[in-house]
């Protein structure tokens, strides 16, 4: 009996020991680490000075909402007793970490987040904001019925509406219905902002709620969008023009920018957009936005990058600091748990099935690709070589980082979102050629609707027509720089996009 004791007592403790072996169980970086964030953003060009971030102890004060949202259905497409179960369900957690046992666990939970996490300062209990998303009318519906954008949730006060904060820009639609999570919203060139937004956007709070993850102070409509991208350490500042500006004039803004694929988010521009990003592929990608206004070293870079965004917003830049009166950041974020796994989602991210073949003339482009010098920027296999190139007539200064690649050549392509925003930095990264053939926005700021666009050298003209983005009240400009590939013959050109509709 003692032998049959020792190995009883042997195997009770060996058993649970394999088993914790078993389970995954990740190393979850600090997201508002300090020492991370203190060489984490670019400098600012015009000012040489990098964003001031709020202090790790604001951040972590900030109380933690994990709460599970929920779908909005199209009229008539509503399960029955859905609307009771979201009445009687109550919060519920987004993530059990206690249930995640293996990797494939946690990028499913994951995968919920980036389709469930919703902007925690843009809840709202108005009844009759409510009703008219109660009432499901929208001119974008997704194959499962539900409206691409605005989520229910469930909380201890009722159930709130809210915005979805990944999945409503980074969310693209196939013509199947097929859902492809990380690639742009905004694939279909001139598709209408206000498709998606419903009749819900009628307020001036929703109204700036894309651009302003911060609970503003009471300001008029021209106030709140100058705090929301004006550049006050430039005496010649385009932006002052907003203090004055109407709900109409915004909403021109934003249909043009939606031309583009863009939309303005805070420290974004409504003067110089820039088109929403294809996430898939993040992880192998050096330095994030089109300014390369941050680093992405790794996932913690990442997570954190989503909390700046989304509840952490920079609002301080040298001695410049844009909250008004009464203005404060969120006071709600999301776990760190969380934000581990939807950026290990994010970093998993496939394109669609290409479904562009081989053959005689793509490899005809392909050689066409080397001997035009592009295999030089866009190096295979990410076609980028993760580098920054130089905004037209800008020059680096001798402290720039030693965190920047620098290609010391630009490409001519309009400098404004570099030099005279607050994404500013003076560069524009070199963008990775992977998965440009579902894209549909051409330029960082998507003035060009397709590649026949972009290699089509009447663009150079003054009196030629974008396809893409145009500034509101214009209807004709000059799309100018990365000229590469203009020269070429019908042909050649025609032989260079089936190529690069390949990748």
């Amino acid at each position: 009996m003692s032998g049959l004791r020792i190995v009883f007592c042997s195997l009770s403790v060996l058993i649970p020991a394999l088993y914790s072996q078993q389970v995954y169980r990740p190393n979850i970086p600090k997201v508002w680490d300090e020492k991370a964030l203190s060489d984490w953003a670019t400098p600012l060009a015009g000012i040489n000075v990098r964003p001031t971030h709020i202090s790790g102890a604001a951040y972590y004060a900030k109380a933690v909402d994990d709460s599970r949202t929920y779908p909005v259905y199209a009229r008539g497409r509503e399960p029955q007793g859905y609307w009771k179960m979201l009445q009687t369900v109550g919060p519920k957690p987004m993530l059990e970490t206690q249930k995640l046992r293996s990797r494939a666990d946690w990028l499913e939970a994951g995968r919920r987040a980036f389709n469930e996490v919703d902007h925690l300062h843009l809840r709202t209990f108005d009844p009759a904001v409510i009703e008219i998303a109660r009432k499901g009318e929208s001119e974008m519906i997704a194959k499962d019925g539900t409206i691409p954008g605005i989520r229910w949730v469930p909380t201890a006060k009722g159930v709130a509406l809210s915005f979805s904060a990944c999945s409503g820009c980074h969310m693209m639609y196939l013509p199947d219905g097929k859902e492809v999570a990380g690639a742009s919203f905004f694939t279909k060139p001139n598709l209408p902002f206000t498709a998606r937004l419903i009749p819900v956007v009628q307020t001036q709070l929703h109204y700036v709620a894309g651009a302003a993850p911060i609970q503003m102070g009471e300001e008029p409509l021209g106030m709140w969008l100058y705090r929301a991208y004006g550049v006050p350490w430039k005496s010649d500042d385009e932006n002052a023009r907003l203090k004055t500006a109407t709900v109409a004039e915004y909403r021109a803004y934003l249909v043009a920018h939606s031309r583009g694929g863009a939309v303005p988010r805070w420290n974004g521009s409504l003067l110089y957009p820039a088109k929403v990003p294809d996430l898939i592929g993040i992880k192998d990608l050096k330095y994030i936005d089109h300014t390369a206004t941050h680093l992405n070293r790794g996932i913690g870079d990442l997570m954190r990058y989503v909390a700046l965004v989304s509840f952490a917003e920079t609002t301080q830049f040298g001695p410049h600091d844009m909250l008004a009166e009464g203005a404060q950041h969120p006071k709600m974020r999301r776990s760190d748990e969380v934000l581990y796994a939807l950026a290990l989602y994010l970093q998993s991210l496939e394109p669609p099935a290409n479904p562009n073949p081989k053959n005689e003339e793509t490899a005809a482009g392909e050689k066409l690709f080397r001997r035009e010098g592009c295999a030089g920027c866009h190096v295979p296999p990410l076609y980028t070589n993760n580098k920054v190139t130089l905004a037209l007539g800008f020059e680096p200064p001798k402290d720039a980082p030693a965190g920047l690649d620098i290609l010391r050549v630009s490409v001519g392509t309009d400098p404004g979102l570099a030099l005279k925003t607050r994404k500013g930095t003076g560069y524009y990264k070199v963008p990775s050629l992977k998965g440009v053939w579902y894209r549909g926005h051409y330029f960082h700021d998507g003035s060009a609707a397709s590649l026949e666009e972009m290699f089509d050298p009447a663009r150079l003209r003054e009196d030629y027509q974008p396809k893409g983005y145009n500034p509101p009240g214009q209807s004709t400009r000059a799309i100018r720089g990365h000229e590469f590939g203009l020269k070429l013959t019908d042909i050649e050109r025609t032989q260079l996009i089936a190529f690069l509709r390949t990748l």
